[in-house]
């Protein structure tokens, strides 16, 4: 019988950790080059935002599917898949300039991005000791922050400076190292899992999609994301449109101070909960958002790198860990597959909606940052309104 580890550090987390952070930095790299490449190739502001946005809903679509699949399912098996199906179709943007192609494969992505996280997170759940959750979710959530601010800095360079084709190649790789790590990964899959037999005619989509006790962390999760796909789909053109230079100095500050705090607040999480947490990093978030939206440098970025490092990066892994907390281990896979969509989601309709509204008003790309930063005011906010709910509740006893 398989049993949850009783220390975090061991041979298998770190190995997952690597795996994913490659996973992350093979697809993160993608992530800012491909509207300005969709722009390159004739495509419309609207049709930019499409890129995120397509891909967005191809991940929720497919999230509810593998989500039921791994409450009765071994985790190696679906990891290795979803580690090859992300390889494969990232190996075929460089074969098209066709713009509805290139928006068919994005949607293709998506769904191959969906059951790709929602197993590697549930993964990570199975090899975390119940009582460090906090901390050890917030180092597995480092593999995706960090990749998340690192890549997108790596891939901005090879666009700007060889071609699309290099900045593929160099995807692909890193996706290569990322299915090596997690074929030599030794995997646990909980007792309950083990005995369930699966069923798809019990597979319900709104019950895989939605984990009812987890609903309201994955709300909060979602306004958080959606103030950063302003940043993912935006900012490259933004630097164009200003003439700033060094625009990966953002990312590259950002995953510095992601990485700093993240052990801390981690920790912190584990001890008292969410709430302090996400409400101070949602203001640092804030003020790195109008951060950007005033920039005249890269000083400015770095300033913005600085803040949101400190605060979206610490903000991603305790929504994870809120919401895991509020489920059974048999349904992680469920909870995680939501906190992801929650993810790509928010990510998906930022850039949609203030794509539209850019083309609408005629906007600069400054004023869609300032829009997009009152969703970090939102977080704060319902954060609030939770702990007020709850804090009566001692975190520890709340959580079980």
């Amino acid at each position: 019988m398989e049993q949850q580890p009783e220390k975090l550090w061991n041979r298998s987390f770190i190995l997952l950790i690597l795996a994913n952070w490659f996973t992350f930095m093979s697809f993160q790299m993608l992530i800012p080059t491909l509207p300005p490449y969709m722009e390159d190739i004739g495509g419309s502001k609207t049709q930019v935002g499409l890129v995120t946005t397509l891909f967005s809903i191809g991940a929720i679509l497919s999230r509810p599917f593998i989500g039921h699949i791994l409450q009765s399912q071994a985790r190696k098996v679906l990891v290795l898949v979803g580690s090859i199906s992300l390889l494969i179709i990232t190996s075929l943007y460089s074969v098209t300039a066709i713009i509805v192609v290139f928006l068919l494969f994005r949607f293709i992505h998506g769904l191959a991005w969906g059951w790709s996280t929602t197993t590697n997170g549930t993964a990570a759940v199975d090899l975390v000791p119940k009582k460090k959750i906090g901390e050890g979710m917030g180092y597995f959530g480092l593999s995706v922050t960090i990749g998340m601010i690192i890549a997108p800095s790596l891939g901005i360079f090879l666009f700007q400076n060889y071609n699309f084709n290099i900045l593929i190649i160099a995807s692909v790789s890193l996706g290569i190292i990322a299915l090596t790590l997690f074929s030599l990964t030794t995997f646990i899959t909980p007792e309950e899992v083990h005995k369930k037999t699966f069923d798809m005619k019990s597979f319900s989509f709104f019950g895989s999609l939605i984990e009812k006790p987890s609903w309201y962390p994955a709300l909060v999760s979602f306004f958080n994301t959606f103030g950063y796909g302003a940043i993912v789909t935006f900012i490259v053109i933004y630097g164009e449109e200003k003439n700033i230079d060094h625009i990966y100095l953002f990312y590259l500050f950002n995953a510095t101070f992601a990485t700093i705090a993240r052990p801390i607040t981690g920790r912190f999480f584990d001890r008292r909960g969410p709430w302090l947490v996400i409400m101070t990093c949602s203001l640092f978030a804030f003020a790195g958002m109008w951060t950007i939206a005033i920039a005249e440098s890269f000083i400015y970025l770095i300033i913005a790198g600085i803040l949101f490092g400190i605060g979206f990066g610490s903000m991603m892994p305790a929504f994870q860990a809120w919401i895991i907390s509020k489920t059974t281990q048999e349904r992680s896979g469920i909870a995680n597959g939501m906190y992801y969509s929650s993810i790509d989601l928010g990510i998906g309709l930022s850039a949609l909606l203030l794509g539209v509204i850019s083309n609408q008003l005629g906007l600069e790309t400054a004023s869609l940052f300032k829009i997009s930063s009152v969703s970090f005011l939102l977080v704060l906010l319902l954060t609030y309104f939770d702990y007020r709910k709850n804090k009566h509740i001692p975190w520890v006893e709340a959580s079980e």
